[in-house]
């Protein structure tokens, strides 16, 4: 899902000229679309179904650095402990 500098890099006037044009091609792609003013990024249009499935994914991957950083406090529950902490016992 890596930008592509030459199609996905457009400026702020494009944005205000076609937001429809920019927001359909950000879902299209699955690709985020950088916006610029004089030259400097200021935001970036991606669409919602790619917006969740970034912020899903970067939520797992959070949840599995602090368990490992858990294990390696020693932080650790055995399966009964585990089961009863999350109401499945």
């Amino acid at each position: 899902m890596g930008i592509k500098f030459s199609e996905d890099v457009i400026p702020l006037s494009d944005l205000k000229v076609n937001p429809g044009k920019v927001v359909s091609r950000a879902k299209d792609n699955h690709r985020p679309i950088l916006v610029t003013s004089r030259g400097r990024g200021v935001a970036v249009v991606q669409g919602l179904e790619e917006y969740e499935k970034n912020s899903e994914e970067r939520e797992f991957l959070k949840a599995i650095a602090q368990g490992l950083m858990d294990i390696k406090e020693g932080n650790e529950l055995d399966l009964d402990e585990a089961k009863k902490k999350l109401g499945l016992a």
